[in-house]
């Protein structure tokens, strides 16, 4: 999903606006006339079934959700419908998370003032196209089977050292290959069945890789972004399909702020605190993006005017500095993809400006 950019995206202010409070069986729903006032309140079954029956055949309204794991649907069914749907960012709504009177009805009456008085207070979102949630998925499948192979791994491991052994250093796809004949004799029950599934979890991995590899074949976007070093073909198409679009944010800088990467702001007067970064936007993507600033930094990162400005930027300090450097690094390499995405152009280690600032300047 993505943030929605146009200023003036919403039309005049229709007849009814309604809030609706998704839930996972019902769903709390509120209409508020043209004046504002509340003129309905009850609850549907979330379900096709029950949306369709409820807003089929219902002149235009003005629909307002939030973010969850129903509204990508029951958003383009109401859409479907020839309704004006807003979601809103669940995120960003603390009117509703720190209200102190929550409750499902009162959920759905805020929804709907804040629908009709501005909708832009609601920090709107638009859900990505069923086929692109459908490539997203992959991507989170394989998430799923590596974090399960990881907890079988790390639970191999742990048997073996509570015995007083320890099994050899392996990679994560050759870990049940090297490690088998160093278990323990008394433990080879208790492990065999883990060593079975962590093989068969790297085949279903490997599998959704080669599918993952065909994506750029839709998304041509994604072999300019597999020229970053350190950007392989799951970083790549989860930026794409995450971020739903280049026009998801309308500069490229504010991409790190988009997916949580900018450190919060809590200014007041004079007071203006160092604070954590926001951690707002995808986890997943930002997951992956740090995972590639650690390659950049480490050993085995090439050379290039960002590791050079990420490295200066951790010096010598302590763990915190490298941390903060890694964040840093992570939320320039956003940037960095955006500019490539929205121009065409393959990576380049050293940009012009950064090597004409490389370079000293050699005249009398």
């Amino acid at each position: 999903m993505k943030n929605h950019s146009k200023e003036n995206a919403w039309k005049p202010r229709p007849e009814q606006t309604v809030g609706v409070d998704l839930g996972d069986r019902f769903s709390h729903y509120c209409v508020l006339n043209h004046d504002g006032e509340v003129m309905e309140e009850g609850r549907i079954r979330t379900s096709e079934e029950g949306f369709r029956q409820h807003w089929e055949g219902e002149t235009r309204q003005r629909v307002v959700l939030e973010t969850g794991t129903h509204s990508p649907w029951i958003s383009r069914l109401l859409q479907s419908l020839g309704h004006e749907v807003i979601v809103a960012n669940a995120r960003k709504l603390r009117a509703i998370s720190q209200n102190e009177s929550k409750n499902d009805r009162q959920d759905a009456e805020m929804l709907a003032r804040l629908g009709y008085s501005d909708p832009k207070l609601l920090r709107p979102i638009r859900h990505r196209s069923v086929e692109r949630q459908r490539d997203l998925n992959l991507l989170r499948a394989r998430d799923t089977l590596v974090r399960a192979r990881t907890m079988l791994i790390n639970a191999v491991r742990g048997l073996v050292k509570s015995a007083g052994g320890r099994l050899p250093a392996a990679s994560s796809e050759s870990f049940a290959a090297k490690v088998t004949a160093a278990v323990p004799a008394e433990l080879v029950a208790a492990t065999q069945p883990l060593l079975e599934q962590i093989t068969a979890l790297t085949a279903q991995i490997r599998g959704l890789d080669r599918t993952i590899e065909k994506l750029s074949q839709r998304y041509p976007e994604i072999h300019i972004l597999r020229t970053v070093p350190g950007v392989g073909p799951v970083i790549a198409a989860a930026y794409v399909l995450t971020l739903d679009g280049v026009d998801a944010v309308q500069h490229s800088r504010s991409v790190g702020a988009f997916l949580g990467l900018r450190p919060r702001q809590g200014q007041s007067g004079d007071c203006d605190p160092e604070l954590n970064i926001s951690k707002t936007g995808n986890i997943y993507l930002r997951r992956l993006l740090v995972q590639a600033a650690h390659y950049v930094l480490g050993r085995f990162g090439p050379d290039s005017a960002l590791r050079r400005w990420g490295l200066k930027l951790a010096g010598t300090g302590n763990q915190g500095a490298k941390k903060r450097a890694v964040v840093a690094v992570a939320r320039k390499l956003a940037v960095i993809l955006h500019v490539m995405w929205r121009t065409g152009q393959s990576y380049q280690p050293f940009p012009p400006a950064a090597r004409a600032r490389a370079v000293p300047d050699v005249n009398p």
